[in-house]
């Protein structure tokens, strides 16, 4: 591998572990798709309801347009293996949907450890440069070993200095932070990133 494709290896990792996970989600769990699908029963029987209801005309088009919005979450997410029993209101307003409901919520929450999402680029790599052979792919996959080595050595001082100065306030955190005062803007910024 030349200088120059280990420089833009580098530069790649770097702006991967800058930008973060944050766009990053796991595929739906089954909690999800049940709701979503709950979601668009609830929405169903709610404009039956307000159709069949002495209900005003903004109430019945709302209730609609919410049904029609909510095939699409129904189909972003895809159908469940099981389905929630949601044949009438009283079906729908189960407790057990609730906490359905709330597990959903909770899980959409969820995203890839930063740390562990570059591990898996780096197995990713090394196994393609594996399969490439060669002289290039041995010396790849050697480049991408030492940088995997380091990068988990990057996660184990960032996690001992956030714990070293969780539990030691006072003057000892403020001499550590005094140590560190002299970083360069890119190395806090990185530092920084990879805490978060």
């Amino acid at each position: 591998m030349s200088t120059r494709q280990k420089i833009l290896t580098i530069l790649i990792l770097v702006c991967f572990l800058i930008a973060g996970c944050d766009s990053l989600r796991f595929a739906p769990s089954r909690a999800q798709k049940q709701n979503a699908w709950l979601h668009n029963r609830t929405a169903i029987v709610a404009a039956e309801t307000a159709g069949s209801e002495n209900t005003s005309d903004k109430l019945r088009a709302l209730t609609q347009l919410s049904e029609l919005q909510s095939r699409a979450f129904t189909s972003y997410f895809g159908l469940p293996k099981e389905f929630p029993q949601a044949e009438t209101a009283e079906d729908i307003l189960a407790e057990s949907n609730f906490q359905l409901a709330r597990t959903a919520l909770h899980e959409s929450a969820d995203r890839p450890d930063g740390w562990q999402l570059a591990d898996n680029v780096f197995e990713l790599a090394i196994g393609l440069s594996a399969l490439l052979g060669g002289v290039y792919g041995t010396r790849a996959v050697r480049f991408l070993k030492t940088a995997r080595t380091k990068q988990n050595a990057l996660q184990e001082i960032i996690t001992g200095n956030e714990l070293f100065k969780r539990q030691n306030a006072g003057p000892t955190a403020l001499a550590f932070k005094q140590a560190h005062k002299n970083q360069s803007p890119q190395t806090r910024q990185i530092v920084a990133k990879m805490k978060a």
